[in-house]
């Protein structure tokens, strides 16, 4: 959430009728009104220095809304973003994520991204995340991401023009700079606050405690804003545990808990018979679990980290995306948990997702994701010399490629419409695409008899009747349960990998997310005093 200029507005995400998008609640009203033209959008908002215009991230596209309804403008394409800056009136300071990479500049106009800082990958740096840009525009504060654990990220400061850089706080992420002379920041659910001298990028004192219970929702995104004029706003909740639930849910939507223990679960996927599941838990560092279903029983596959697992054919080895040696590239490992990994290929993108592989265990379909063309789909071919090929690279997102189970066919999502869609091409050569959603869908999976495709689409879960054998046909969709209890896990512009479909195709093995939604906002008007009480300055 965000204060307008002003200070007499907040804009925020919500869920309305269904639909995810940004809604603007003026202090003096009871009540928040839907932003036209932000339906879709999942990152933090950010104003305009003049306070008429919202920024936001939405079809994997940065756009810009004219909050008085008259106009919505793309300004680049970004396959996501973890926070953004608009202090300055020609351009957007942003953190294009996901990925391994600085802040970037855009033109407040629209065009090409710029670059603006550089990791100190000698320090460990991963991300530069939540930037705001400073009074005058000549510095930047962000949050230095170099590990998975928010508790070891650096809150930094970093001149525009000289490239100068101070590292202002150790264990902290969304900082903020408050006119008192003050930076705030969120420090597992507790707002702290320390001097700041701006001219010198410099800090006096040690931290201290302003705010308790401010939530904290995951990749350091804390919702909480601060208005020039002295207001605070948040969101009471604290550090939430992201508390997940593993469930099996049949085709009605009847649903049965597994007896596995409540986790931050991100990422799931089946073995080909079903039998176990390669569990993703996103909690510090991330790991991967076998658990096996029938024994209800679960071992770690690996401590180092490891994002994205996905079991080969046979069910031998799991493969997996990670940042080791130095380098990024897909891994897999002997599934039992023992034996020696090997790496596949080296990525130069920003991060590689595994998604299928073909029947036959000759290619695994992949997602890349790059500064110029976004979320693009590969093709490593895994006999010889195992060089990926690109299948879909364009300025669209293209995501989420599952071979069908017959080898022949490629499912994916494509916003190149203007939102997410399911598609199918022939593979591994691509050629005619058919369109299998109609309106909105997401992560598809086959049946493994590959008589049907399965997606997500208008907070339904749907099923599609097709036909492979001779040449491709899809039937009508059919909606099948309401799945927005099991959440879709975004890490990106489209879920990937958020649920899975048993061998017999009569169950869907589901996330379901625990922590309630938040349903109130606080406001603290005059916290200005309150602070500068608190934190006295010099």
């Amino acid at each position: 959430m965000t204060f307008s200029p002003s200070g007499n507005a907040i804009v925020f995400l919500g869920m309305g009728d269904g639909q995810r998008q940004l809604y603007l609640r003026e202090l003096d009203s009871q009540q928040a009104r839907p932003i036209a033209g932000t339906e879709g959008a999942f990152c933090t908002p950010f104003f305009s220095p003049d306070g008429q215009w919202i920024g936001f991230l939405a079809d994997g596209k940065l756009k810009k809304a004219s909050l008085n309804g008259s106009a919505v403008v793309a300004l680049a394409d970004m396959p996501g973003i973890s926070g953004a800056s608009w202090e300055i009136e020609e351009a957007i300071i942003l953190s294009p994520g996901p990925g391994t990479r600085g802040l970037q500049r855009v033109p407040a106009a629209g065009g090409a991204p710029v670059q603006v800082t550089t990791l100190d990958t000698a320090s460990g740096e991963r991300a530069h995340q939540w930037p705001q840009v400073l009074p005058g525009g000549n510095t930047v504060l962000f949050s230095a991401s170099v590990s998975e654990n928010l508790e070891e990220n650096r809150i930094v400061a970093q001149d525009l023009r000289t490239g100068e850089r101070r590292i202002l706080v150790q264990g902290g992420t969304f900082p903020h700079y408050v006119p008192t002379g003050h930076v705030v920041y969120v420090q597992k659910g507790i707002l702290m606050a320390v001097e700041f001298d701006p001219q010198t990028m410099e800090v006096r004192g040690s931290p201290l405690q302003v705010r308790e219970n401010v939530m904290e929702s995951g990749q350091g995104a804390a919702q909480y804003g601060v208005s020039h004029l002295g207001s605070f706003v948040y969101v009471p909740g604290g550090d939430l545990p992201d508390q997940r639930q593993l469930v099996l849910v049949d085709r009605t939507g009847k649903e049965q808990s597994l007896d596995a223990p409540m986790n931050a679960y991100a990422h799931v996927r089946l073995s080909p018979d079903s039998s176990r599941a390669a569990v993703e838990v996103d909690g510090g560092a991330r790991t991967t679990w076998i658990y096996d279903v029938a024994r209800k029983t679960r071992t770690r596959f690996f401590y180092e980290e490891g994002t994205w697992p996905l079991w080969t054919p046979d069910s031998r080895q799991i493969v997996f995306y990670s940042r080791r040696a130095g380098t990024r590239g897909l891994f897999w490992k002997p599934a039992g948990g023992s034996g020696a990994e090997e790496q596949l290929v080296v990525t130069q993108a920003d991060f590689a997702v595994p998604v299928s592989f073909s029947p036959d265990g000759r290619f695994l379909a992949f997602v890349e994701s790059r500064p110029s063309t976004g979320y693009d789909i590969g093709v490593l071919p895994l006999e010889g010399a195992r060089t990926p090929q690109p299948f879909l690279q364009t300025r669209f997102n293209e995501s989420t490629p599952m071979v069908s189970p017959d080898g022949r066919w490629l499912a994916y999502t494509s916003n190149e419409s203007g939102r997410n869609e399911i598609y199918v091409q022939p593979f591994p050569t691509p050629g005619e695409k058919v369109q299998i959603s109609r309106n909105g869908g997401a992560d598809p999976v086959w049946a493994a008899n590959g008589r049907e495709l399965f997606f997500r689409g208008g907070d339904r879960m749907q099923a599609v009747p097709v036909q492979t054998n001779a040449g491709f046909v899809a039937g009508n969709p059919v909606e099948l349960f309401d799945e927005r209890a099991y959440g879709k896990l975004l890490r990106g512009p489209v879920p990937m990998g958020s649920y899975d479909v048993t061998a017999d195709g009569l169950h869907f093995l589901m996330i379901k997310a625990l922590a309630p939604a938040p349903t109130q906002i606080n406001v603290v008007v005059n916290w200005f005093e309150e602070l500068k009480r608190l934190v006295p300055t010099n």
